[in-house]
């Protein structure tokens, strides 16, 4: 081994320790614990696509309007967590079937998947609140080879069902955040911004 390798090696394992001093610092897992305890709390929707056409981004939408309609009438009565899992878990068979339908209606013949699991999420914005990237408990519907964009919501508390939450977090939307979040996790989500919530946490995963 040259000195130019044993330079570029040294320089290498130098970097590396910065940066795992830097995710271990107390600060930076004070805001690893407040994600996952956020986390605990959250049930994600995400919707994959079959590609990056125009068609199946538009079938996408589709698919997710009419499951968000079906849910949003029915889960009406879940007010916890595990009430709205448990729901989703056993009606599993009927999403998929309102899924099929809505793209044979539109001409396509799609498989389609569905299924909750526990998946990384990137940060998401919603106006003035921030939810930080990290691993979710998530209800995921696969349309066809999965090959296109996602689209994602909050399932529980129910954002998907209240108007302008794709976008912007409402004052009905943030009712329904506090009545989950201890106050503490929801002036973190209010107060923090979307690159340093990113930052953190894209390093502090991969390390982990």
């Amino acid at each position: 081994m040259n000195k130019n390798q044993k330079l570029i090696i040294g320089i290498i394992a130098l970097t590396i320790g910065l940066i795992c001093t830097y995710l271990l610092s107390p600060e930076v897992r004070e805001k690893d614990n407040m994600q996952r305890e956020i986390a605990e709390k959250i049930i994600r929707f995400h919707v994959r696509a079959n590609s990056d056409s125009d068609e199946d981004q538009a079938l996408k939408l589709v698919v997710k309007d009419k499951v968000v309609d079906y849910l949003s009438e029915s889960m009406k009565s879940s007010d916890s967590k595990k009430d709205s899992a448990n729901y989703i878990n056993t009606h599993i068979d009927e999403i998929i079937k309102i899924a099929e339908d809505a793209i044979k209606e539109e001409g396509y013949n799609y498989s389609v998947n569905a299924y909750m699991t526990k998946e990384f999420f990137p940060t998401k914005t919603y106006g003035d609140v921030t939810i930080p990237c990290g691993e979710y408990d998530a209800f995921r519907i696969d349309i066809g080879e999965t090959s296109g964009q996602n689209w994602w919501c909050i399932l529980y508390p129910p954002l998907c069902f209240v108007d302008g939450s794709y976008g912007i977090a409402t004052d009905e939307s943030k009712t329904l955040l506090k009545n989950i979040l201890d106050e503490d996790e929801f002036e973190y989500i209010s107060n923090m911004s979307s690159s340093e919530i990113g930052f953190d946490f894209k390093f502090l995963h991969i390390f982990d």
